[in-house]
C-alpha cells in the first residue's frame, strides 16, 4: 500500500480569500438598489420604444383606461374638496393677518392647481390602478405566462406593459382637470361660506395671480405622474420575488416607491416651473 500524501497546510493567500469572500455580498447588497434603479430606467425606455410599433394594442388600452378611470374617478372628486377646503381655510386665515383678503381666492386655487390636484391624480391612480397593474403582471409571471409569451415571439411590454401606462396617463390628465374643478368650487364654497369672503374679489383675483402657463404645469405633472406610476407598477409586477407571497409584496412596494419618486419629482418640477415662467407682475 503506498503512504498517504501529506497534506499541505493552506497557503495564507487562500485564506485571506475565503475570509474576504464572505465580505464581498455587502457590496453586492448595496449595489442592488443601483442595479434595480437602472433596470427600472430600462423598462422606461423599452416602454417608450413600443409606443410607435405595430400593432398597437387598442383593445387592451380601451379595457384598461376604462378600468383605471372607474376605481379612480369617485375617489379623487371625493377627496379633492377636502383638500380645496383646508386650502382655501389656510390661505383664507393667512391672507387674513395680513390684510390682502382680496387675493385669497387667486392664492388658493394656484395651490389647488400647481400641487394639490396632480399629486391627488397621481397618488390615488398608484394607489387604487398601479396597485391593480402590478398584482396583475405579477400573477402573470408566477404563472409563467408571460414567459410563454416570449416564446410564442410575443412582447409582453408591447402586448401588456405599454396599453397600461398609456391608461394611466390618459386618465391622469383627463382626471386632474376634474380635480382642480372640484377642488376650487370647494374651496370658493368654504372661503365664502364659512370665511364670509367675498364671491366677486375670490373671483377676480385669479386674473392678478393666475395665468395660462399655471393650468400647463400641472396638467404636464400629471402626465409624467401618470407615467412614474405606470412604470413603477410594471416593473414590480414583472419582477416578483417568492411566488404568491412575493406578488404581494411587490404590490406594497410598487405604491411606496411610487409616493416617493412622486414628491420627488414634484419638488424637481416645480423647481423649473418657477425658474422659467415668471410670476405674473413679476
Amino acid at each position: 500500500m503506498t503512504a498517504p500524501l501529506p497534506v499541505r497546510p493552506p497557503e495564507p493567500a487562500a485564506e485571506e480569500a475565503r475570509e474576504e469572500a464572505p465580505g464581498q455580498r455587502p457590496p453586492s447588497r448595496l449595489l442592488a438598489p443601483l442595479r434595480q434603479t437602472g433596470q427600472l430606467f430600462a423598462l422606461a425606455l423599452a416602454v417608450a420604444r413600443a409606443v410607435f410599433r405595430r400593432p398597437f394594442q387598442v383593445r387592451e388600452f380601451i379595457e384598461q383606461f376604462w378600468f383605471v378611470a372607474s376605481v379612480t374617478i369617485l375617489p379623487a372628486a371625493l377627496v379633492s374638496i377636502p383638500f380645496g377646503a383646508v386650502i382655501a381655510l389656510q390661505v383664507g386665515s393667512l391672507t387674513e393677518q395680513l390684510g390682502a383678503q382680496s387675493f385669497t381666492g387667486g392664492a388658493s386655487v394656484l395651490a389647488v392647481i400647481q400641487q394639490a390636484s396632480p399629486l391627488i391624480v397621481a397618488l390615488l391612480i398608484a394607489g387604487a390602478a398601479g396597485s391593480a397593474i402590478c398584482a396583475d403582471l405579477g400573477s402573470r409571471k408566477i404563472r409563467e405566462e408571460l414567459d410563454a409569451m416570449e416564446v410564442m415571439g410575443v412582447s409582453p411590454i408591447q402586448r401588456l406593459v405599454v396599453p397600461r401606462v398609456l391608461a394611466t396617463m390618459s386618465v391622469a390628465v383627463l382626471l386632474n382637470g376634474l380635480v382642480s374643478v372640484v377642488g376650487t368650487l370647494g374651496g370658493y364654497f368654504f372661503n365664502v361660506i364659512m370665511q364670509d369672503g367675498t364671491p366677486g374679489a375670490y373671483l377676480a383675483s385669479f386674473s392678478a395671480l393666475a395665468q395660462l402657463p399655471d393650468l400647463y404645469v400641472g396638467e404636464i405633472k400629471a402626465l409624467i405622474f401618470g407615467f412614474i406610476a405606470g412604470i413603477v407598477a410594471a416593473y414590480r409586477g414583472l419582477n416578483p420575488r417568492g411566488g404568491p407571497k412575493g406578488v404581494g409584496d411587490a404590490v406594497n412596494q410598487s405604491v411606496v416607491i411610487t409616493f416617493m419618486l412622486l414628491f420627488a419629482v414634484n419638488m424637481v418640477l416645480t423647481a423649473i416651473y418657477l425658474q422659467i415662467v415668471p410670476p405674473k407682475g413679476g
